[in-house]
Order: C-alpha cells, then sequence, then structure tokens
C-alpha cells in the first residue's frame, strides 16, 4: 500500500509537469545541455594534452560517462531532496511528520523532477559512445559491470544527497556545503585518480569512497592496472561502498529526524 501512494504522488507530479508541452520540453533540454557541459570540458581538455595523468582520452572519457550516468541517476530520484531546508524553513516539514507515510520517501516523491530524465538519457547515450571509443570488450563480466557500476554509482550519490540534505536539521543555510559533496563529487569521480594528489587523494578518492564509483570499474573494463597500484579486484567493490554509504545516509538522516523540534529549532 505504501508503494501505491509513492507512485501515486510521482504520477501526479509527471501529470503535472507534463501540462505544459513546451515548457517541460525547453526544461528537459537545458538540463541535458547542461549536463553535457561536463563532458564538453574533457573534450576540450584534451584538445591541448594528449594525456591526462597516464590516461588518454578515451581511457578518461569513459570513466567521466560512467560517473555522469550514476549522478543523473541519483538527481532524477533523490535530488529533490536537497529541498529539505526548505520545507524547514517554511515549517512545511511538519505537514510532512504528520502523515502516516514515511518523511523521505515523501520528499522524493513529492517534489519529483521529471525533465532530468533527459540527463539520464544523454548520460547512457555518452557511455554507449565512451563503450565504443574505448574498445571494451563485451564479455559477461564486463557487460554486469556496466550495469552495476552507475546503479552503485546512482546510489552512493543518492546517500550523498540524503546525508547532505540533513545538515539542515541543524543548520537551514547548509546549501552549498550539501553541494560541495554532491555536485562537487560528481565532478571529481569524472576524473583519475592519478589526477589528484597525495592527501587530498587519500580524504576524498578513498576516505569518502569517490574513487570506488567510476575510476576502479573503469580500469577493470579497459583491462589495465591501476598506475597507483592498488588491486584489480576493487573494480568490484562498488556495491559494498554503495551499501555502506546508504548505511551511513540512513544513520544520519534518522539522527536528524529524532532532532528536528519544528520550524526554527
Amino acid at each position: 500500500m505504501a508503494e501505491l501512494a509513492y507512485l501515486h504522488l510521482v504520477r501526479a507530479q509527471v501529470r503535472a509537469q507534463a501540462q505544459y508541452r513546451l515548457s517541460f520540453l525547453l526544461d528537459a533540454i537545458g538540463s541535458t545541455l547542461f549536463t553535457t557541459l561536463d563532458l564538453v570540458a574533457i573534450v576540450v581538455l584534451f584538445r591541448v594534452t594528449r594525456t591526462l595523468a597516464g590516461f588518454g582520452f578515451r581511457e578518461a572519457f569513459l570513466i567521466a560517462t560512467l560517473a555522469g550516468l550514476g549522478f543523473s541517476v541519483s538527481d532524477l530520484c533523490a535530488g529533490n531532496v536537497e529541498r529539505l531546508r526548505t520545507y524547514v524553513r517554511s515549517g512545511l516539514l511538519d505537514a510532512i511528520l504528520v502523515r502516516p507515510r514515511g518523511v523521505l520517501p515523501q520528499l522524493m516523491a513529492t517534489d519529483f523532477t521529471l525533465r532530468r530524465v533527459g540527463q539520464v538519457v544523454q548520460g547512457a547515450v555518452a557511455l554507449a559512445l565512451a563503450i565504443r571509443l574505448a574498445h571494451v570488450r563485451l564479455t559477461p563480466a564486463h557487460l554486469a559491470l556496466l550495469v552495476l557500476t552507475p546503479l552503485c554509482g546512482a546510489v552512493f550519490f543518492g546517500s550523498l544527497f540524503v546525508a547532505g540534505a540533513t545538515v539542515a536539521f541543524y543548520w537551514i543555510d547548509s546549501g552549498e556545503l550539501a553541494n560541495s559533496f554532491t555536485y562537487g563529487g560528481r565532478t571529481f569521480t569524472q576524473y583519475p585518480m592519478t589526477v589528484y594528489g597525495g592527501l587530498f587523494r587519500r580524504v576524498f578518492a578513498y576516505g569518502l569512497g569517490f574513487a570506488f564509483v567510476a575510476y576502479y570499474p573503469g580500469l577493470l573494463l579497459l583491462d589495465r592496472r591501476d598506475p597507483l597500484g592498488a588491486p584489480a579486484w576493487l573494480g568490484w567493490s562498488s556495491p559494498a561502498v554503495a551499501t555502506l554509504a546508504v548505511g551511513l545516509a540512513v544513520l544520519a538522516w534518522r539522527t536528524g529526524v529524532r532532532h528536528y523540534r519544528s520550524t526554527g529549532s
């Protein structure tokens, strides 16, 4: 019953946004073009250099598209959770809390943004192009990895969206802090980890898990050893990292909800 209620909420949002077709189409195109700029930046970068920290354009482009598709799916499904700070400030969160449904699923369904579907389509097309350019062998293991990596990336980034949103329970004007880990994390994962320096790489790539979103799976798909010396099996560690991220996000969310004492708390 709960699942049906959430589906009805999403369906209502889709119908409402599809009423003005031209506006919806322009929003979808604009959203898609905005995400395309990240990939264009990589193309432009390789116009002035043949390699980047030991990686060629085709290799770097594959890693970028793996990360980009995962982020696009998470942005579609969970990106609207960042509006939590607006709900806290206005008091609308109080109305959601008294409903006999989970708070988080309601937030995700109520502000579902259909125009972000264009980002997912663009991400899938870009990944297909990257696979062809990088001459990835479509073995059963590689096909499984091509499905698993974006899905785990979506779960990982979705957890970041949720964890970042919970900061609003303590500090309402927390948008830029949360964005530095979500949208900033997307940019971080789109480049090979060899680009980044020692301490920065240890904290963000390994400490926060960004290296496991696309870099290590990408190395497996490219049949390439890690220049940093890590074992090849790390390319299959994305599900474990995503599961850990979900656990931490759930803990942060439940703690934040318990902390909340209505508007002004």
